[in-house]
């Protein structure tokens, strides 16, 4: 490409469409199950596509990044051991490992060309690939937490992509009662959970999945995402009981940076607009 051009992504369920202006496509990679695509933009710095859909930029990832690891961390009352299932660009597990209590970060994700590419294109993203509580494996994410050990974990941390392809599995009330198997009785499941605009439907029977699974509360967290579909997206927390309250104290006080989440952000987060609140019973 010799001149900037643009580049789209056209989401059917909602009628409409997101565009980046491009200068030049920096790698293409066909995996066995997928194909990633990496660009460079002229204001967003790079964009990783996964099957034409977007999947982060350089600019704004933080925001899902964040919101998709601390609530979770802050809400636990002493998070030790976490499995990240998918994450591959490894972005969320970096931002668990600002934990300082954070024992051991396990991040099982299918594809291994998700971290290679986001290794040479976002690499301020896998800045602790090599911290010693990180555990970076490259596998089926249902079969991991078929077989993790019962009441191993404090968090799992479903970063996914749209529930379609190798991500389908990832939706059911099969997959989650594997979760709520290897969680502790105080655990927390959390997983991206689409567009609170348009696709509340979708959150609603991923909510009921869950609860077929056997978790009894739940909370539905929305955050802005402007490079997917309509630019607010959201994350679901899922208990086996108990609330949602989380360490305000603790957020308000932590040592590491966040360019998003913040104690209070964390509080606005859980006040759902009216109409979110009704169509999802909270």
């Amino acid at each position: 490409m010799t001149a900037p051009t643009w580049i789209y992504e056209n989401f059917e369920p909602a009628g409409s469409a997101i565009g980046y202006r491009i200068t030049r496509k920096l790698d293409e990679v066909q995996s066995p199950f997928q194909k990633i695509e990496i660009y460079e933009s002229t204001d967003w710095g790079n964009l990783m596509l996964i099957d034409g859909a977007m999947m982060l930029t350089t600019r704004d990832n933080f925001l899902y990044h964040e919101m998709m690891s601390h609530p979770a961390l802050f809400t636990h009352a002493d998070p030790k051991q976490v499995v990240i299932i998918g994450g591959g660009d490894c972005g969320t597990l970096r931002e668990v490992l600002k934990h300082p209590g954070v024992a051991k970060a396990v991040q099982c994700d299918i594809d291994e060309q998700v971290t290679r590419m986001a290794e040479k294109y976002f690499p301020e993203l896998c800045e602790s690939n090599n911290d010693p509580r990180a555990e970076l494996l490259f596998d089926d994410g249902i079969a991991y937490m078929k077989n993790a050990a019962p009441g191993s974990l404090d968090i799992v941390i479903v970063d996914s992509t749209d529930p379609v392809g190798p991500a389908e599995g990832l939706f059911n009330k099969s997959f989650y009662e594997s979760c709520l198997r290897a969680l502790k009785d105080d655990g927390i499941l959390v997983q991206q959970s689409e567009s609170p605009l348009v696709l509340l439907d979708l959150i609603n029977e991923m909510r009921g999945e869950m609860g077929k699974a056997g978790f009894k509360t739940f909370k539905t967290l929305p955050f802005p995402q402007p490079c997917y579909p309509t630019g607010w997206w959201s994350c679901t927390l899922a208990r086996k009981s108990g609330g949602f309250d989380f360490r305000e104290k603790d957020a308000a006080a932590k040592k590491f940076d966040t360019k998003y989440y913040s104690a209070d952000i964390h509080r606005g987060a859980a006040t759902l607009p009216p109409f979110v609140a009704a169509a999802l019973g909270e």
